[in-house]
């Protein structure tokens, strides 16, 4: 799962960093890699930008509902977001987009 092809929506490419559409991949790339854990199909990221904190400006949680697992990450990235973002695995290939794009 998640190991073919991978795309960003358009939505994603406008108002999701570079930065942070790495990190993203990268998180499901180190869930996959756990034994504990099946790999949902569907991965959720919530980002929040962080207005109080003088080292970190987004906060990121990723979760999955089928084998349930939420983990928060505090980052300081370019441009923080008010955001949610799913990842989907199709089995051929996978897609970053926006929750509103769903």
């Amino acid at each position: 799962m998640f190991d073919k092809n991978r795309y960003i929506t358009r939505g994603v490419k406008e108002e999701i960093g570079l930065d942070i559409q790495i990190l993203i991949w990268s998180y499901i790339d180190a869930l996959k890699k756990r034994k504990d854990i099946n790999v949902d199909y569907l991965q959720v990221f919530e980002l929040n930008t962080i207005n109080r904190n003088d080292i970190f400006n987004q906060k990121l949680v990723h979760k999955q509902e089928l084998a349930p697992y939420e983990k928060l990450y505090l980052l300081n990235v370019e441009e923080p977001v008010n955001k949610k973002v799913y990842v989907i695995d199709e089995g051929d290939y996978s897609t970053m987009l926006l929750a509103e794009e769903y």
